[in-house]
């Protein structure tokens, strides 16, 4: 039970860079992924910046090796999932007990919106082929179904903290002995819906988004997946590659304040930092660095801020929201931002906080502006906060 849990691989697609060395580079030279619509057909294309993949289904087809995967979905999920095992290089992956634990908050929404476009118009018209994988559940199948992994396979949604409870999940399992080595992390494509849904609760910002500035306006929607390879110490001890971070800590906590805003104490972000360093075994002054949840929206990073202070104060860690480079990818944001902040541990790097202008008057710390190189980080906290009040924290450390 007490087993530690080692990240062997890596995966990540996004806005950013389409794998892991594209992205690290794009948070080295502050380079952000947001511009306007390219893929997504929207009557807010000229008016909302979004932060998507630059290829399009057919570029995705054949990065992943799938042409008959017709998903956005699932095609971000499968070029990040394989990117992460051949990163872990298992030799001997197919004879481990597997599983897959895939997050999304989309599933295969963004080819039922082209079905509907049509049959809506026509009822004989729409190709049915569209909507088969239309729940999120079908998305993970696909791709466990071209990994070869049977052993264990489940999707989680719990929006915005999906793919982070997707990793601590994993981790639960490897130290049950139920698995050997689990792929976990999450994936979204960028949808009409979605897009519609965010634009309704008016969090969405018409300007590239500005986390834990006094004048930000809201969130830029993003897409993209991120997964990582936790295998157990059996495991660990048989690869080439020795690995060298651990998830160490993880909570889920749960205000149930609102059904889309975060409680303005904070209280739901505080349960699961420390119960995430409880976990750990670790004090907050142990942190270096903090990927903030920080999605830009007013009521998001006063929680966020709010609860850091409580826990943290009087002597902070550096902190930082990566979502100024990559936007809000949703159920992909966990899984991507654990792949960042293990990047931080190797590199010992602290990645900037695009765009912070004006800092927050109500919090007594600033996340930081530049990119810090060459800085000692054995621990990192990640945020995922999500609606209804789930809130998950995930602590990478060094060993």
């Amino acid at each position: 039970m007490n087993e530690q849990v080692f990240i062997a691989g890596k995966g990540i697609i996004s806005a950013i860079g389409n794998n892991v060395a594209e992205c690290l580079d794009a948070l080295e030279n502050g380079r952000a992924g947001m511009r306007a619509m390219h893929y997504l057909d929207s009557v807010h294309r000229q008016r909302l910046p979004v932060a998507e993949v630059k290829l399009n289904n057919d570029e995705l087809a054949k990065l992943a090796g799938l042409p008959n995967i017709k998903s956005r979905t699932a095609l971000l999920s499968l070029v990040a999932v394989k990117e992460a095992l051949a990163d872990a290089g298992i030799e001997n992956f197919k004879n481990l007990r597997t599983g897959f634990i895939s997050a999304t908050s989309v599933g295969g929404m963004d080819k039922t919106e082209n079905f509907f476009t049509e049959f809506l118009t026509d009822n004989s018209k729409g190709k049915l082929q569209d909507v088969i994988n239309h729940e999120c559940g079908s998305v993970t199948e696909l791709v466990a179904d071209a990994l070869g992994i049977k052993d264990y396979i489940t999707t989680i949604s719990t929006a915005c903290s999906s793919s982070a409870n997707a990793v601590f999940l994993g981790a639960r399992l490897i130290r049950n002995n139920i698995v050997d080595v689990v792929v976990a992390g999450g994936t979204d494509a960028l949808t009409k819906f979605t897009l519609n849904g965010f634009n309704t609760l008016m969090i969405v910002d018409e300007q590239f988004c500005q986390p834990f500035d006094e004048n930000r306006r809201g969130l830029n929607l993003g897409e993209g997946a991120g997964y990582v390879v936790l295998v157990s110490e059996k495991v660990a001890a048989t690869l080439k590659n020795k690995p060298s971070v651990i998830l160490s800590g993880y909570c889920n906590a749960n205000d149930a304040y609102h059904q889309t805003a975060s409680s303005p104490d904070g209280i739901g972000s505080y349960l699961a930092m420390s119960g995430a360093l409880k976990k750990a075994g670790l004090k907050p002054a142990d942190i270096d660095y903090i990927n903030l949840h920080g999605t830009g929206t007013q009521n998001n990073d006063i929680a966020e801020g709010t609860a850091i202070k409580r826990l943290f104060e009087p002597h902070y860690p550096k902190m930082s929201s990566t979502k100024t480079f990559t936007g809000h990818t949703l159920g992909a944001c966990g899984g991507i931002e654990a792949a960042f902040s293990i990047l931080a541990l190797e590199h010992g790097i602290i990645f900037p906080n695009l765009r912070l202008q004006t800092p927050m008057v109500d919090l007594p710390f600033v996340p930081e502006r530049e990119l810090i190189r060459n800085v000692k980080v054995k621990h990192v906290l990640s945020n995922s906060f999500g609606f209804g009040g789930n809130c998950s924290s995930l602590i990478f450390s060094k060993v």
